[in-house]
């Protein structure tokens, strides 16, 4: 299978088995367009006419092509299906990464958390020590030979019990060397608690810093609210700048939402740009589709815009020599990932899992609260082995509209959280979400391409 498109002034081809991906003139893009279904003779004779050029020239272009599928570089078939379950059992029973709920309560009222204000459909908690302590036990029990494990501290709001924070950074800290494992440490934090400690600490601690954003002073305010009804913008923006000097520009993520009050979000990575900031993340808003919040379909045709239009504001920066990293367009043609990652998806359920402050076992963040995919707990371990057989078996394969899509092997079959809160299933399709990772995905390779 061949994807092609044109986008800013190039033509690109995708052979979407090898991962190979070709730039071509329009007499090659056409010729491949056509390779598969047309005799040669024919097709040479129609291209040379239509594009007023010799004969020869055009059999040359066709013999090109024609290598190319030989060498496995075009027209390659799938032969990845048969690993699928293979690979993913190489690593069951191998936790890499947990995201700690240290704080089910929340300094903001935003309206549009999925995670109902931290509470997550519960009660309002705080993790204790204790329980922290445990869960990294767990982490390191069930991480197998993996050296790098990653642990986020997630909320609600974490700087909400920052305290236990540090205690179990300092445990962590203390068992690395006798266990072989080095612990990166991810914060997202909505800013209204940072300080001077706070942010000394976490440049110094935290290998990432994740900072909720929405853009225009505007945007953020009209949801991102605290319990008086106050917008944060003006509370969080010049903390957040004086953490991103402290930590040297790096290591961070300005991570905002994008709902139906501004598909046009472009403004926003704008008002961050002029905000000093360069790394950062807009995700659009996944909600029920009759929420007001909802994209609509309308809005899709205004994001898909928006992308295109960011690329070029991309490229444009880069040659100004100001150049800034968007997260979905972070992409590497040559490296990776494997092809483990490629058919098996972010590994929700069986590699990463979310850790209520009770202990409780989820198989990621979104999940929390739906009691139906409570895995276990820190101190028994997984025991609700059919609800984690469900994210062991979701590859890319195990859904029947992924098999025959151009950016298979690249999503891996999307977000399976996505995938149930938008079809009830973890095998089902979050299609809006789907036609938004394609034209990403389109935007992040033309902009490589044009940066070669």
């Amino acid at each position: 299978m061949v994807h092609q498109y044109k986008l800013g002034g190039h033509d690109i081809v995708i052979d979407v088995c090898s991962g190979a991906i070709h730039e071509t003139d329009d007499v090659t893009y056409d010729l491949i367009a056509q390779f598969p279904d047309r005799e040669r003779e024919e097709l040479v004779s129609e291209l040379a006419k239509a594009y007023d050029l010799p004969v020869d020239e055009v059999e040359e272009i066709y013999d090109d092509v024609l290598a190319l599928k030989e060498e496995g570089q075009l027209f390659t078939e799938d032969t990845f299906e048969p690993m699928a379950g293979e690979l993913k059992a190489r690593t069951s029973g191998v936790v890499k990464a947990l995201c700690l709920h240290v704080a089910h309560t929340c300094n903001l009222n935003c309206s549009y958390c999925f995670a109902s204000q931290g509470r997550f459909h519960g009660e309002r908690a705080l993790m204790s020590f204790e329980t922290g302590k445990r869960a990294i036990d767990f982490l390191v029990e069930n991480s197998g030979t993996r050296r790098n494990l990653e642990v986020d501290f997630f909320g609600g709001e974490p700087l909400m019990n920052w305290e236990v924070v540090k205690q179990i950074v300092a445990y962590a800290r203390s068992i690395e060397k006798e266990n072989k494992k080095n612990f990166r440490f991810t914060l997202t934090t909505n800013g209204m608690l940072l300080n001077d400690e706070v942010i000394e600490y976490a440049n110094r601690e935290m290998h990432n810093v994740v900072l909720s954003l929405d853009g225009r002073k505007e945007v953020h305010d009209r949801f991102r609210k605290d319990y008086a009804g106050k917008g944060s913008y003006d509370t969080i923006v010049p903390k957040f700048q004086k953490l991103v000097e402290a930590r040297g520009g790096r290591d961070y993520y300005i991570r905002g939402t994008f709902t139906h009050a501004n598909p046009d979000f472009l403004e926003d990575i704008k008002t961050m740009l002029d905000l000093g900031f360069t790394e950062l993340s807009m995700e659009p808003v996944v909600c029920a589709p009759g929420d007001p919040m909802a994209l609509t379909k309308e809005d899709q045709a205004i994001v898909m815009d928006q992308y295109e239009k960011l690329a070029e504001l991309m490229l444009t920066r880069a040659k100004e020599g100001r150049p800034f990293t968007f997260y979905h367009y972070m992409i590497d043609l040559e490296g990776g990932p494997c092809i483990y990652k490629r058919i098996s998806g972010c590994g929700s359920g069986t590699e990463y899992m979310a850790v209520t402050p009770w202990g409780d076992l989820y198989p990621c963040h979104q999940f929390v609260g739906e009691e139906a995919f409570r895995l276990g707990d820190i101190w028994k371990g997984v025991t609700n082995r059919e609800a984690q057989g469900e994210f062991a078996a979701c590859n890319v394969y195990a859904r029947k509209e992924c098999r025959d899509c151009w950016a298979r092997l690249f999503c891996a079959g999307g977000c399976a959280a996505n995938a149930y809160h938008a079809t009830g299933s973890v095998r089902g399709v979050y299609e809006a979400g789907c036609d938004l990772f394609k034209k990403r995905l389109e935007c992040a390779i033309m902009v490589k391409i044009a940066e070669e």
